[in-house]
């Protein structure tokens, strides 16, 4: 009697302990992967409906994930792109006015740029670029929204 006892409490735990390996298992598979979500960017400031934006996402000063190309809405002078699908991180984002739509930020024979410019963070306006470091920031799931405000030189 007592092994038929023995046979059935092994064989009843069986279950029970096959489904907590498939619970713990799942929990270690959904730690391990990377959790992802939405950026949205706004971008204010643009002084004109000519042209688009186009905008650099980077994880460094040298590597960058993604880019995007958006209208400007004529009647508010803002725009808004979405990054769908980003995995957690740090990044920086970089935004320019392309208003003659030449794929890139002209300058003037003095070295001033003609066409506005921004960066994640804002960082203030000064001659040349800001540093990585200056518009990291940290972008985690489900979503973040960042707004851009774009600076002009007279």
């Amino acid at each position: 009697m007592i092994r038929s006892i023995r046979k059935f409490i092994s064989f009843a735990l069986l279950p029970v302990l096959c489904c907590s390996l498939f619970v713990l298992l799942g929990q270690y598979l959904y730690a391990q992967t990377p959790k992802t979500g939405k950026l949205t960017i706004k971008v204010t400031g643009i002084r004109n409906a000519e042209g688009n934006l186009r905008l650099a996402l980077r994880t460094d000063e040298n590597t960058m994930v993604d880019s995007k190309i958006v209208e400007i809405d004529p009647k508010t002078l803002t725009a808004e792109a979405v990054f769908d699908n980003l995995p957690e991180g740090t990044y920086g984002l970089a935004v320019i006015h392309d208003e003659n739509k030449n794929e890139k930020l002209d300058f003037n024979e003095m070295g001033m740029p003609v066409e506005g410019y921004g960066h994640s963070n804002n960082p203030s306006k000064r001659p040349g670029p800001p540093n990585f470091d200056e518009t990291k920031f940290a972008f985690s799931a489900p979503g973040t929204t960042i707004g851009i405000a774009l600076i002009y030189w007279p």
